[in-house]
């Protein structure tokens, strides 16, 4: 499975459409022009609508006229995060994409009480990472929303994951509880959490899933570290899901397979009504479109 496998498949689905918070930019027209061209959404464009058309005339004449885009003025960010929330919430949109905006604004917008995207679960962030030399997507969570989860909020974290990994094909992922020892430790709460989440995927309370650990990195990866340290068992080395402890572990782990491993990402936003595309500046068009592809396959 590859990424790029995600974007056939979303191209596969019938009509998603998506909303997009703060359009008015370059980047973020350019992810949309992308995935027009890979036939994976349409779009609904919010925004100040004389600055979309001006930067659709300057470097994208050809979604002027599309069929596949409509813009919707607009007064400033704020308003723009709530006008594309609304789309969501009512329907006529199926995934929600940040723009040119701040995170905070449109996260301000979903968990409105009243047209907001709120479930009553918990927001996490889940990053499909392909990385050279391996035969499977990496899943990653939670990088960016939940700085110091709580055991109920790892149990979260893992189905919103889950819910990714079998929107992927992955009928039944393997999650690995990160620490850094593979021994529970009362000292260490990551160790003793993922004994807990052990238990709990043993006796349903986490389903659709495998829960092994608590793990080390290289043991949750690679059959061969977990073979030399004397893990054994059909998820040893395996893992198709890694539960980092906390925000700083998961933002370090997610930018080293960046930079260090030359990786491939999309990444999304789940537990709410609808999955979220909170796109970065910094983010590759080809990362954008990743993002998008996962999304749509998310939506329920």
């Amino acid at each position: 499975m590859t990424l790029d496998s995600l974007i056939v498949q979303a191209a596969s689905k019938k009509g998603p459409v998506v909303a997009v918070a703060s359009a008015a930019d370059r980047e973020v027209l350019e992810a949309v022009s992308v995935a027009i061209a890979k036939g994976i959404a349409s779009f609904m464009l919010f925004d100040d609508e004389k600055r979309i058309k001006d930067l659709m005339h300057t470097d994208f004449p050809h979604l002027i006229d599309s069929e596949k885009v409509s813009i919707h003025h607009a007064e400033d960010t704020i308003n723009a995060a709530t006008l594309s929330v609304k789309a969501v919430s009512s329907g006529s949109a199926h995934v929600l994409m940040k723009g040119n905006l701040a995170t905070s604004i449109i996260l301000k917008a979903v968990l409105n009480g009243e047209y907001g995207l709120k479930t009553g679960k918990i927001l996490s962030h889940v990053a499909a990472f392909e990385v050279p030399g391996y035969n499977r997507l990496l899943f990653v969570t939670d990088a960016a929303m939940n700085i110091a989860p709580d055991l109920e909020a790892k149990a979260q974290i893992i189905r919103n994951a889950v819910a990714a990994a079998h929107a992927c094909g992955v009928s039944e992922p393997i999650v690995a509880p990160l620490a850094a020892v593979e021994t529970v430790n009362p000292a260490m709460v990551p160790t003793t959490d993922a004994a807990s989440l052990v238990a709990m995927n043993r006796r349903g309370q986490i389903l659709g899933c495998i829960v092994d650990g608590p793990l080390a990195l290289d043991n949750a990866v690679s059959e061969k570290a977990a073979a030399q340290k004397g893990i054994i068992g059909e998820t040893a080395g395996k893992a198709d899901i890694l539960l980092v402890p906390n925000i700083e572990a998961g933002n370090i782990l997610y930018k080293s397979l960046m930079y260090f491993a030359n990786a491939k990402v999309g990444a999304i936003i789940q537990g709410a009504k609808a999955p979220i595309v909170l796109t970065s500046r910094t983010d590759s068009a080809e990362s954008k479109l990743y993002s998008l592809a996962l999304a749509i396959l998310s939506i329920k």
